[in-house]
């Protein structure tokens, strides 16, 4: 039977709520939305029930019935979906502020699963909390629907990346959005960004095998567009990986980026 909650293997219930100066919700709202004050205390103040999930754990599985929706508070996520066989193909990673399973507000089944890429602090709303805080602040409520719609856009990018860009471009894109993304909520300084994504989690994004994503790495540092150390990733030419992965970021209808690059 499938849950109706979203999954919790592995979590530890945080003694305090994630301090308010930094949600991450509310900056990923305001990097596409002027909240008023009013919207944003009624942002910061929806119940949430915090928790902290190692690596590699699903969070939501598909066939799974919530009653609640969660927001990335810290760490890294991938959204999948996984062939008969048990092979997984990466649609979305996700980053603080976003929430992969805001779908699940409408769409009472899921038909994705979501899983930790590194250890995350994720913050749990009901339902009825969301509904509520949609009915009360109408902009924010369209807020979300905007969000459902760029995800669209994102996975249409991501359709056209996998199915007709070289492995080369295939990478390049992914770096630049992943960094187009973070800097719009204030996780990239000069072109530099933490990425606890590891070579097997781009394969199964890229659709490509783990030593070809190696090889690609090599040559993107060879070409001296990326320096690569640990988690610690550092674009050191930014137009000429743009050029590399075909990347227009229009489709992320980020206003403030596409006026940046």
């Amino acid at each position: 039977m499938a849950n109706t909650d979203a999954c919790t293997t592995g979590d530890v219930i945080l003694p305090e709520p994630f301090p308010p100066d930094h949600n991450p919700l509310v900056r990923k709202l305001e990097s596409i939305l002027a909240l008023t004050d009013e919207e944003r205390q009624a942002l910061l103040a929806l119940p949430m029930q915090v928790a902290v999930i190692r690596k590699d754990q699903d969070i939501v599985r598909e066939g799974d019935r919530p009653s609640r929706s969660f927001v990335i508070l810290s760490g890294f996520t991938c959204t999948y979906k996984a062939s008969g066989e048990g092979r997984r193909q990466i649609v979305a990673f996700g980053i603080p502020g976003d929430m992969p399973d805001i779908q699940s507000l409408h769409l009472k089944v899921l038909d994705i699963s979501v899983a930790t890429l590194s250890p995350c602090s994720v913050g749990f709303i009901t339902h009825e909390a969301l509904w509520d805080l949609c009915m009360r602040c109408p902009r924010i409520a369209a807020a979300f629907w905007r969000e459902t719609l760029v995800e669209g856009a994102v996975f249409r990018e991501w359709l056209l990346n996998v199915g007709r860009r070289e492995a080369y471009a295939r990478m390049a894109h992914v770096l630049c959005e992943l960094l187009v993304r973070l800097r719009a909520v204030g996780l990239v300084e000069d072109h530099a960004c933490t990425l606890p994504i590891t070579q097997v989690e781009f394969a199964d994004a890229l659709g490509a095998s783990t030593v070809h994503v190696n090889r690609v790495v090599q040559e993107l540092r060879a070409d001296g567009l990326i320096e690569l150390k640990g988690e610690r990733l550092s674009v050191l030419d930014w137009e000429k990986l743009k050029q590399a992965g075909d990347f227009d970021p229009t489709y992320l209808h980020l206003v403030q980026e596409r006026a940046a690059a």
